[in-house]
């Protein structure tokens, strides 16, 4: 499916006003990417900033002055159906920046984006749930409709979070006539089928330690998946505070499995409490997407796309980790053993490779591409950036990748909860701000950045020592 997408964009950026007969040059482009001129003119698109593009809404936000960068912000996951936690109504707004609700522009972050004369632009997709190639599409028909109604952009910067990190590098990788320069944040970098496979490993773990109940797969509906996440929910809380049943132990166990973050966005990690009220954080996020997410994906992929048969969960529980559980009452060998006893699930063939064709970065850059992820992230794991910049290894591109990480404080409260670092895609607009202006230097002829070049810029939380983990199951690429 992807592969004929590609083709495709391949064929129309070929046509497009930033490839055709009438694009610049190279070096000309070179020349206009490098610019310092801060009044650009362009026109404007009045009432036509906002409207909707094969069934996806877009909204354009330009500034007083125009620097000549376009921002194109791409959203991250939605739920096609009310889901977990709060299983509110499904979004279909368009967003131009993370933290824009409704597209105004009205948020924070993009007025201070707007006065420093970036434009800014963002959509829906036609669809919810893990709707990659939509998202590919919306963004590519979103920098036709700027240039036909504002003019062609100097420098245009892709970016976005979570799904939309992966989104944002699929853009740049696929669409190099227009993309000077990437910024996905938290993005599923290392594919679908190693995440999914992941929450596969959470649910599993859940269901044999936990909650034998839980459905793993073949949800009937959307009210199937979301009540098999509230019953799983119930009882991995009720398990975290039975330590002297040993429900504590097992809950450390389904954590250890993924390299679970032990802080998340609500609890630091300070105490053996605090840190399992994390884990618990993780593994419900994680169940999320393995019960409404799966369900969406299934139904979009014709089956369940995800497989632990060959998963060897007790390489992935080391020393220190069997200490722990042993000092939570737990026994490790017995555990481990009747996670080995289980069932195992194998995956539809032609879903898997379905899911696969969705969209995948391959690491093939095109263009400056700055990453920036949470160091504690229950959702996206920071493992996402190891296979991705392994990818860009193997591609011969890793000159044109810088990996920035975001480390929450030692200790925080509960309520506000972490200011940054720990929680998915949770970084301050000075950190996001920070990204794009790191990589604005970048693209326009500045040294590659490293954290200590950009460490004022980012201020407090920017790691410069981080490096993350291996994959949970050692996959490398």
């Amino acid at each position: 499916m992807f592969a004929a997408l590609a083709s495709a964009v391949l064929v129309v950026s070929g046509c497009s006003a930033s490839s055709g007969s009438h694009a610049p040059t190279a070096a000309t482009r070179q020349q206009l990417v490098r610019s310092t001129d801060v009044n650009v003119a362009h026109k404007d698109c009045a009432a036509q900033c906002t409207g909707t593009l094969d069934g996806a809404r877009y909204e354009i936000r330009l500034p007083a002055r125009w620097n000549g960068t376009l921002l194109i912000y791409s959203h991250g996951y939605r739920f096609a159906q009310p889901g977990p936690p709060d299983f509110g109504p499904a979004d279909t707004n368009a967003q131009v920046d993370s933290t824009d609700s409704d597209g105004s522009g009205r948020d924070a972050l993009a007025k201070d984006l707007l006065a420093r004369g970036y434009a800014l632009a963002g959509s829906s997709y036609k669809t919810n749930g893990w709707a990659v190639a939509d998202g590919v599409k919306a963004g590519d028909e979103l920098h036709d409709r700027f240039v036909s109604l504002v003019g062609p952009a100097h420098r245009t910067y892709v970016w976005g979070d979570s799904l939309g990190g992966l989104i944002t590098e699929l853009l740049a990788e696929n669409y190099p006539g227009w993309v000077d320069g990437a910024a996905p944040m938290c993005g599923a970098l290392a594919g679908p089928n190693l995440n999914f496979d992941a929450a596969l490993d959470v649910a599993f773990a859940v269901k044999t330690l936990i909650d034998p109940s839980l459905k793993l797969t073949g949800y009937t509906s959307s009210d199937d998946a979301a009540a098999q996440w509230k019953q799983a929910a119930q009882a991995v809380e009720a398990a975290a505070a039975d330590r002297a049943g040993g429900g504590t132990a097992k809950v450390l166990l389904v954590g250890d499995l993924v390299d679970a973050p032990l802080k998340s966005e609500m609890f630091d990690g300070s105490t053996v409490t605090s840190t399992v009220e994390a884990l618990v954080e993780s593994i419900l996020t994680a169940l999320a997407f393995g019960t409404s997410g799966r369900y969406e994906l299934e139904q979009r992929v014709g089956g369940d796309p995800s497989d632990n048969v060959k998963a060897d969960y007790d390489a992935r529980v080391g020393a220190s980790e069997k200490s722990l559980i042993s000092l939570a009452g737990g026994d490790t060998a017995a555990l481990l053993a009747q996670l080995d006893s289980a069932p195992r699930v194998a995956a539809n063939p032609k879903a898997r490779a379905a899911f696969e064709a969705l969209g995948d970065a391959t690491g093939k850059l095109h263009a400056p591409t700055v990453t920036l992820h949470t160091e504690d992230d229950p959702l996206v794991l920071v493992a996402n950036e190891t296979i991705f910049g392994n990818r860009a290894r193997a591609a011969g591109a890793s000159g044109d990748l810088a990996q920035f990480y975001i480390a929450p404080p030692a200790t925080y409260p509960q309520n506000p909860g972490a200011p940054y670092g720990a929680g998915h895609c949770n970084f301050n607009n000075t950190q996001r701000e920070a990204l794009i202006s790191t990589l604005d230097a970048w693209v326009r002829g500045g040294p590659t950045p490293t954290p200590t070049r950009a460490a004022s810029a980012f201020g407090t939380g920017l790691d410069p020592y981080f490096i993350p983990g291996k994959w949970p199951s050692g996959a490398t690429v």
